[in-house]
């Protein structure tokens, strides 16, 4: 109380941490909404990380950090799948440069390399089996 300065809020309230099976990043993967909170607290098997635009910083270098740094304090090894909807320069780059690490935490990043039609549109897509 009486303490002007306000407090960083994050996007994820305080408690215990949540498991889940798929999460959405949410917000294009923006650093603004996602941090290495949200990584401790929203732990799932598959996250699906979007963003294709590299002026808004979407998907964030942050954000793809945050969940190394998120992950690393799991109590537990689990799998981790990350599945990107574009392919960006953010996205390979952090890949190549943190390869071994996303490797010491059971992280694997899924490339998109199927591609489903439908009458006149054709777009890229991957199968997640739960």
């Amino acid at each position: 109380a009486g303490n002007s300065k306000s407090s960083k809020s994050t996007a994820v309230s305080p408690g215990p941490p949540m498991y889940l099976d798929l999460v959405y990043i949410p917000n294009h993967s923006n650093r603004k909404n996602v941090d290495v909170e949200f990584f401790k607290r929203v732990r799932s098997s598959y996250y699906v990380m979007s963003g294709n635009n590299s002026a808004a910083e979407e998907p964030s270098r942050a954000v793809l950090d945050s969940l190394l740094d998120g992950k690393a304090q799991w109590d537990s090894n689990m799998q981790v799948t990350l599945i990107p909807t574009h392919d960006s320069e953010v996205m390979r780059e952090w890949y190549q440069e943190t390869h071994e690490k996303q490797q010491d935490l059971n992280i694997m990043v899924l490339a998109s390399s199927s591609t489903v039609v439908m009458q006149d549109e054709s777009f890229h897509a991957c199968k997640i089996e739960l």
